[in-house]
């Protein structure tokens, strides 16, 4: 089975967000054979299986922000979470999600704009496949934040290369010398693994603003 390429690289190639709504739009009927079966797409499991280790209760409110597909949400589900709100900037991938009925609610939302979710609105944030080329930059760590109560949790990947090219690091740093939040995990894990490609893996536990 091969991937589609022109469609897998399209989204890492876009400049500007109509152009990568596009490419996701052409994706989304395949993401999931092309990333997971072909690809050896593994952030999502890992992420959840990470944030769920920090979670006390399956009761908590989680935001998949970045959901695409709903892959992250179908681990979350099946490790037991029922209130799980997804977020995309596609309307069409949010479409795919909302097919795998493991989401409370859909937001369609541009996650480089300032939200439209109220401060402290859940208990974590999950953000896999996001913080990549031509997606959504560090500043976006902002809003995670905002929306993420004190005490809550922070799961996200960055993929190799976008981590050392955007400065991601440097905006981590920066919220945790303001106490905006600590960091719990960083490490480094396979992501594509038939492409041979890593990511970060990281979990931040917000603090009180």
């Amino acid at each position: 089975m091969r991937q589609t390429p022109k469609l897998w690289e399209a989204t890492y190639e876009a400049e500007t967000s109509e152009d990568l709504a596009e490419a996701y739009r052409k994706w989304c009927a395949l993401y999931d054979r092309d990333t997971v079966k072909v690809m050896g797409y593994v952030g999502p499991q890992t992420a959840a299986a990470m944030l769920d280790a920090y979670l006390d209760s399956k009761s908590c409110r989680v935001l998949d922000a970045g959901c695409g597909t709903g892959l992250v949400g179908e681990f979350l589900r099946s490790f037991g979470y029922n209130h799980i709100d997804a977020m995309d900037y596609s309307p069409d991938m949010l479409g795919e999600a909302e097919k795998k009925g493991v989401y409370n609610r859909l937001i369609q939302a541009d996650m480089n704009d300032k939200l439209n979710i109220p401060d402290d609105c859940y208990d974590a944030t999950i953000c896999v496949g996001t913080f990549t080329y031509a997606h959504v930059g560090p500043h976006a760590f902002e809003e995670l934040v905002r929306v993420t109560r004190p005490g809550g949790y922070i799961c996200f990947t960055i993929r190799d290369g976008a981590y050392q090219d955007y400065n991601y690091r440097e905006k981590m740093l920066d919220l945790e010398a303001e106490e905006q939040w600590e960091l719990q995990e960083l490490w480094e894990k396979d992501y594509l693994t038939n492409e041979n490609v890593t990511a970060k893996f990281c979990t931040y536990k917000v603090l009180a603003g």
